[in-house]
């Protein structure tokens, strides 16, 4: 949903990984009759980022296809066996003007809107350049940087993605509340990929 601030902020969907101790796309796994990555892509979109960026690499046909008549834009990494740096440039690249961006993961389902929203309120009324989601004592993602972090942010290697820049800046993280004591389920694994399905079971 995109609203008429004239300081974007755009999201990212990290979505070109290959899965590996899964063995199988994770992004693209089933739940409810839709692929995990297509729920993920809802929330954004329900969300008030201005953009979406889903970057693609492994299995990208698929993905896209997955994707069909969403409003989103596609980046592929062609990198993205070197981890996930690699995802986050190349999203980063695709944000081009934007003021802000917020890193959503492709295999978190569960990501609350309003968890999107309250970085985005974070940065626009408070000017954050870096804040995570807290869900009680636990950080994690969605995860907002700054345009001030952009030039650290290419400097990253390997599969840490913003990890290493919020480490060395943790004195300024703003957290905003998740609005769950937990955070999201992500899937790594099948046992993963089943305790997901049994959340969801539980909350329909």
């Amino acid at each position: 949903m995109a609203n008429s601030r004239s300081r974007l902020i755009k999201g990212i969907i990290l979505a070109a990984g290959s899965s590996r101790r899964l063995g199988h796309p994770k992004q693209l796994l089933d739940l409810d009759g839709k692929p995990l990555i297509a729920h993920v892509v809802e929330r954004c979109l329900a969300s008030d980022l201005d953009d979406t960026i889903v970057v693609v690499g492994h299995e990208a046909g698929a993905v896209r296809h997955a994707l069909t008549g969403m409003d989103v834009f596609f980046v592929f990494n062609s990198r993205y066996e070197d981890g996930q740096s690699t995802s986050l440039l190349a999203g980063l690249d695709a944000a081009g003007d934007a003021d802000a961006i917020v890193v959503v993961l492709a295999d978190q389902p569960g990501v609350e809107v309003r968890a999107i929203d309250r970085l985005i309120e974070t940065r626009n009324e408070q000017r954050a350049a870096l804040a995570m989601t807290r869900y009680g004592e636990r950080r994690g993602h969605p995860v907002l940087f700054g345009r001030e972090y952009f030039g650290e942010l290419r400097g990253v290697t390997g599969d840490q993605g913003g990890r290493e820049v919020l480490r060395r800046h943790t004195g300024v993280v703003v957290l905003v509340d998740g609005g769950s004591p937990e955070p999201p389920l992500d899937v790594d694994t099948a046992e993963d990929y089943a305790r997901l399905l049994e959340r969801h079971q539980r909350q329909v």
